[in-house]
């Protein structure tokens, strides 16, 4: 890997956070991992939203997925294990 990579602490590779759990501080709701959701990037490589899969129920098969379009600016940090948002549902635009 290139060395210019590891000198930057922010720096995150997909391949690291796609496990991180997405949890929402506003209300305490918990999302399932980043690969089970959607990241929409522009062409410029930055990130836009998070598409976040609304089914509750794990049996995709037999209901319908609603999606939630959670701006870039409503995700506060990144942590070591978690992805931390902040919004309201009233916020967010279905998908």
């Amino acid at each position: 890997m290139n060395d210019n990579l590891n000198d930057n602490d922010n720096f995150k590779l997909y391949s690291e956070i796609e496990k991180y759990e997405i949890i929402n501080v506003n209300d305490g709701e918990k999302y399932a991992a980043l690969s089970n959701n959607d990241v929409v990037i522009d062409d410029m490589g930055n990130m836009k939203f998070l598409i976040l899969n609304e089914n509750k129920s794990g049996l995709s098969f037999f209901n319908k997925s609603e999606f939630s379009e959670v701006p870039w600016q409503y995700v506060k940090k990144i942590g070591t294990r978690t992805i931390i948002v902040d919004f309201d549902d009233n916020d967010l635009k279905k998908v």
